[in-house]
C-alpha cells in the first residue's frame, strides 16, 4: 500500500483511528474502540461501561444481527489484522466469542443480508510507516445459526476502505477502495442467491475512504473520499436499474474519512473528515436528494476523521472518536476519542461528558 499512501501520510492516522457506533434494537448506541466498549442511552443521557471485547481492535466492523446481538469481526491490533470475531449481547451487556473469520482482515466491510447472514468483504492493513498487507479480494459469509464463517465468491480486485451497500433487491454494491497501488474506480455487485460478484458500471473516478448511502428511491449516493493522491469533493449516484454511475454535484470542500448519516426525512448529513491540508474537518453539510445539492449545515464541536456516526431516535446524530485528545494526540493514540451530538435542526453540536 506504500504507493497508494505516497504524499498522504495523514491517511494512516485515519485508518488506525476507526471506531464503531452501532444502533441497538432498543435505540441505545454501542461504542467500541481499542480496549473499551460503552453504551450510550439517548433517553437518559447516560453512558455505561459494556465490558471489554475479548480482543482490543480498531478498523473492525460491528453488525446488528436479526436477534439483536452485534457481530464484531476482524480489525487491527498493533497494525496486524485479526481473524477473531465475537458477539455482544445487549441484554447481558457482555461479549462472547464466536467462530473466527476464514482470513484475518481489517478495514473491511460487513453487511447484513436479507436472510440474516452477514457478508464480509475485502480488507487490508497499514502500519504507521506506510507498509501494509495487500488488500484482500476474498469474501466470506457469517451464519448466525451455526456461528461460523464460510468463504463465498471472490472480488475482481483486492479492496480495503471501500463501501458495501445493501440494495433494495437484496444485492450488495461494493464500490471503490484501495487496491494497494491506487484507489479503484471499479464497482461490483454481490448476489446472495448465487454467492458471486459481478462487475458493474465504472464510477466517475477512483475513490476510497468515501461514503455510500442508500437513498429512499433505491439509488446510492457516493461522496468524497480519496483519489489516492488527494481528498475529493465530487459525488456520484449509482442506479441499480441501469447499473451505472452519474455525477451528483459536489461537496463544499474535499474530504475523506468523513461520515454520512441518513436522516428520517431522506436528507444525508456529511460531517468531518480530513481535508487537503491534512487537517481534521469541523464543517457539516447536508445532501438533499430532492434538489440534488449539498448545502452548509453547521459545525462540529471538534474536527474528526475516520470517526463513527449513528442516528439517534430523535433525529440527532452521534459522532464518536476520530479526534485528537486534549494533549493533541492523534486518533491512533486515542482510540476511544470524544463523543458529541449534532442537531441538524439547529446546526449545533455538544460534546458529552463521560
Amino acid at each position: 500500500m506504500r504507493r497508494w499512501l505516497t504524499g498522504f501520510v495523514i491517511l494512516v492516522t485515519v485508518l488506525v483511528g476507526c471506531q464503531t457506533a452501532t444502533v441497538l434494537p432498543d435505540g441505545r448506541i454501542l461504542l467500541i474502540g481499542g480496549v473499551e466498549a460503552l453504551v450510550y442511552d439517548p433517553v437518559s443521557g447516560s453512558m455505561t461501561a459494556a465490558g471489554a471485547p475479548a480482543s482490543p481492535r480498531v478498523g473492525h466492523t460491528a453488525t446488528v444481527l436479526s436477534d439483536g446481538q452485534v457481530l464484531i469481526g476482524g480489525g487491527l491490533l498493533e497494525n496486524a489484522m485479526l481473524e477473531s470475531a465475537e458477539l455482544f449481547d445487549p441484554a447481558g451487556a457482555d461479549f462472547q466469542p464466536t467462530g473466527s473469520l476464514g482470513e484475518a482482515r481489517g478495514l473491511h466491510t460487513a453487511t447484513l443480508l436479507a436472510d440474516g447472514r452477514v457478508l464480509v468483504v475485502g480488507g487490508g492493513a497499514v502500519s504507521l510507516e506506510g507498509e501494509g498487507a495487500p488488500p484482500l479480494a476474498s469474501a466470506e459469509v457469517y451464519d448466525p445459526g451455526s456461528g461460523t464463517f464460510a468463504s463465498t465468491g471472490g472480488l475482481s480486485a483486492g479492496r480495503a476502505l471501500h463501501t458495501a451497500t445493501l440494495l433494495a433487491d437484496g444485492r450488495v454494491l461494493v464500490a471503490g477502495g484501495g487496491s494497494g497501488e491506487s484507489s479503484l474506480a471499479t464497482a461490483e455487485l454481490y448476489d446472495p442467491a448465487s454467492g458471486t460478484f459481478t462487475v458493474t458500471g465504472e464510477m466517475e473516478g477512483p475513490r476510497a475512504i468515501h461514503t455510500a448511502t442508500l437513498l429512499a428511491d433505491g439509488r446510492v449516493l457516493l461522496a468524497g473520499g480519496s483519489s489516492g493522491e488527494s481528498p475529493l469533493a465530487s459525488a456520484e449516484i449509482f442506479d441499480p436499474a441501469s447499473g451505472t454511475f452519474s455525477p451528483a454535484g459536489a461537496l463544499a470542500i474535499p474530504r475523506m474519512g468523513h461520515s454520512a448519516t441518513l436522516l428520517p426525512d431522506g436528507r444525508i448529513v456529511i460531517a468531518g473528515g480530513i481535508d487537503a491540508m491534512g487537517g481534521y474537518v469541523t464543517s457539516v453539510e447536508v445532501y438533499d436528494p430532492q434538489s440534488g445539492s449539498f448545502s452548509a449545515a453547521g459545525e462540529l464541536a471538534r474536527g474528526r476523521g475516520g470517526h463513527a456516526a449513528a442516528l439517534l431516535s430523535d433525529g440527532r446524530v452521534l459522532f464518536f472518536g476520530g479526534d485528537t485528545d486534549p494533549t493533541g494526540e492523534a486518533p491512533a493514540a486515542n482510540p476511544m476519542g470524544s463523543i458529541e451530538i449534532f442537531d441538524p435542526a439547529t446546526g449545533t453540536s455538544e460534546v458529552l461528558e463521560r
